[in-house]
């Protein structure tokens, strides 16, 4: 089974790229939705991060404004925050390439923000960067998102410099310039797996 790594910045376009594996019957492993369920109400995080930051879990759930507001501008708090969550996250997406395997898929996917930050690219077969312009992505994310501007700043500046990803993908999707663009080149790229 081919594993594919499947990332980009933040408001890049991975969600639309996932969208479309998935439409190709494709199993797809959401990193950011797992971290969700992880910090959700009964969530395997809880309990540590309760621990390692007093305060930011009320009755239960995770106040997600106030860990941020940690974690921004702080690498010591986020360090923190990534030794709890990361191996859990990990583990997973074991899970998930494990019953991909016994179902017999042709290829998986990993849609993971921080792949190549978190050395992720060593488990893939090939690696898909989506990019799109600063103001593209700036514009994109502060849309979707209940950001400020300095926390959206803050979110890029932690993340590989956009030009370094492109540098290391075996295939980049330029998602700023149609979505009819993106699309043909994954496509090709699904093509290929079921060739």
């Amino acid at each position: 089974m081919q594993v594919i790594g499947l990332t980009g910045g933040i408001g890049m376009g991975k969600s639309t790229a996932a969208a479309l594996f998935r439409r190709a019957h494709l199993p797809v492993f959401d990193a950011d939705a797992t971290v969700h369920r992880l910090q959700a109400r009964d969530g395997a995080a809880i309990p540590p991060i309760a621990a390692a930051f007093p305060g930011v879990v009320r009755e239960g759930v995770i106040d997600r404004a106030a860990l941020r507001a940690r974690g921004i501008g702080d690498p010591e708090a986020l360090a923190r925050l990534e030794a709890i969550v990361h191996p859990l996250v990990r583990a997973a997406e074991r899970r998930f390439l494990a019953a991909a395997r016994r179902a017999g898929a042709r290829a998986a996917v990993l849609d993971i923000p921080l792949l190549l930050e978190t050395g992720g690219a060593r488990r893939c077969d090939r690696i898909i960067v989506v990019s799109a312009p600063l103001a593209v992505q700036r514009a994109r994310v502060r849309r979707r998102r209940q950001m400020s501007e300095a926390e959206i700043a803050g979110v890029i500046a932690r993340q590989m410099p956009d030009a370094r990803k492109r540098r290391l993908a075996d295939l980049v999707v330029r998602t700023g310039l149609s979505r009819h663009h993106a699309w043909r080149m994954l496509n090709r790229l699904i093509q290929d797996i079921f060739a």
